[in-house]
């Protein structure tokens, strides 16, 4: 909306539609509270996903739902979530756009970049009023940033939980626990690695190379409970 493709897309006959995994209150909640200014759809069993990969236009990765690591209670996804995409569809059945998130380490699992509207918008332009094929999937669009690596990714993660055990971040609804941003972890990371080097200089090694490892002991519990929750899909379609 705050790019101006929600009002290039009226202006061209079009209309945008948001679908979320979670149920019709929350989708309305959503919508209401973000006043994103388009129309909120919740798909919680997953029935317009099936339709869309029936039509052959889209198929979409999902995943379990594990409680996005304890941290909010509210959510509901009786069927798992579903990763990002974006159609477009022409009032015929033509594709004018489509392209799915691939969760991989190297995306956060999904938790990553979103093709900007603009690039969206002269994506579908160019193909509007034209006789032509469906548009491929799109497989390298333009993001506004760079992902951060899978490491950096689990270390905020820890960073957030004082490096005891990884947090999620709250999406800021009512009842979810206050956190401090995401960019400050970056802060608690450097003191952390600091204090971790001024202790081996100035204590005993045997004894820090102790009470390392008994860290590294309790973070690997968090640490192996992301990597079962959050998806690695390298290649290959769907298979739920």
């Amino acid at each position: 909306m705050k790019s101006g493709v929600l009002d290039a897309v009226r202006a061209a006959g079009g209309e945008i539609f948001g679908m979320t995994s979670e149920p019709q209150s929350l989708a309305t909640e959503a919508e209401e509270a973000w006043e994103i200014g388009f129309p909120c759809i919740g798909d919680p069993h997953h029935e317009i996903r099936d339709d869309l990969r029936n039509r052959g236009w889209l198929s979409l990765f999902a995943n379990e739902d594990y409680g996005h690591l304890r941290m909010r209670s509210w959510a509901s996804h009786p069927k798992g979530y579903f990763q990002p995409a974006v159609l477009a569809v022409e009032r015929g059945g033509r594709i004018l756009y489509r392209w799915r998130c691939r969760p991989q380490y190297s995306n956060m699992s999904g938790a990553g970049q979103r093709p900007t509207p603009q690039y969206v918008w002269r994506e579908i332009e160019s193909r509007l009023g034209r006789d032509d094929s469906d548009a491929p999937l799109d497989e390298a669009p333009e993001f506004a940033r760079k992902d951060v690596s899978w490491p950096v990714f689990l270390s905020i993660l820890l960073a957030h939980g004082w490096f005891l055990r990884p947090r999620a971040f709250p999406l800021g609804r009512e009842g979810d626990t206050p956190s401090v941003p995401a960019p400050k972890m970056m802060r608690r990371i450097r003191f952390f690695t600091a204090g971790w080097l001024a202790a081996f200089l100035v204590l005993p090694a045997t004894w820090v190379a102790a009470a390392f490892a008994a860290w590294a002991a309790v973070a690997s519990f968090g640490i192996v409970e992301i990597h079962r929750q959050f998806q690695h899909v390298p290649r290959g379609e769907p298979t739920d």
